[in-house]
């Protein structure tokens, strides 16, 4: 593994240590780090290129409940943190969960690989760049994986290049998102056929647990 590779990792543990994420899973900073630390193998060398990352560290929410991670992201070069929308009922975010289209890792940590956050898809309606990401073999991401590309990047969420995570559903005609509201990032959601200029669709080339086995691809 590049170098380069294992310095972002660092940086992407040491964000989440800073961050409060080891007392949010009831352990110690130590405990924290070596639970994650057989990922560092697995970790790609940073990409530069605008709107993508080569990969995420991610952790699900038997690690971090979602109200405590929004809470934890903020915009880049900004204070406020993250906010749920008010037309989530209260604690629903947890009714919105991973597709069967999308195989996560069995595991409470993992690498999300290759990131997308998707503005070619901005004012396409949500089926349909749902659709054509299915077709490209690429998986469409979580909640929990939205969220820690915004903890991790900030400045990839941007205005007019928020986006979707149609990873995670609840059964309806929702889509859940994370957008710019009041100078901090927003978790909402959207209709699914409602286009919106200003919110395209992340997705992802798969998914790498500490084992080394791959899910997550869509087939």
């Amino acid at each position: 593994m590049p170098e380069t590779g294992r310095n972002e990792f660092d940086r992407q543990l040491a964000n989440l240590l800073d961050k409060g994420y080891a007392e949010l899973a009831g352990m110690s900073r130590d405990e924290y780090a070596a639970l994650l630390d057989p990922l560092r193998a697995h970790a790609a060398e940073p990409t530069a290129e605008e709107g993508r990352a080569s990969f995420v560290l991610v952790v699900t929410r038997e690690l971090a409940p979602i109200g405590e991670m929004v809470a934890r992201t903020t915009l880049a070069n900004k204070t406020k943190p993250g906010v749920i929308d008010r037309n989530y009922r209260e604690g629903e975010p947890v009714d919105f969960v991973a597709t069967k289209e999308v195989a996560l890792p069995d595991a409470r940590a993992y690498l999300l690989r290759d990131v997308e956050r998707g503005e070619e898809f901005c004012g396409v309606v949500p089926n349909d760049a749902m659709a054509t990401i299915a077709e490209r073999g690429r998986t469409l991401l979580t909640i929990e994986e939205g969220l820690a590309v915004v903890t991790q990047f900030p400045g990839l969420l941007a205005k007019n290049k928020c986006f979707s995570l149609g990873g995670s559903r609840c059964g309806d005609r929702r889509v859940p998102a994370v957008w710019i509201s009041q100078n901090a990032p927003k978790l909402g959601w959207c209709w699914e056929g409602n286009p919106h200029t200003w919110l395209g669709m992340a997705s992802a080339g798969g998914r790498v647990a500490a084992s080394g086995d791959h899910s997550g691809r869509t087939i």
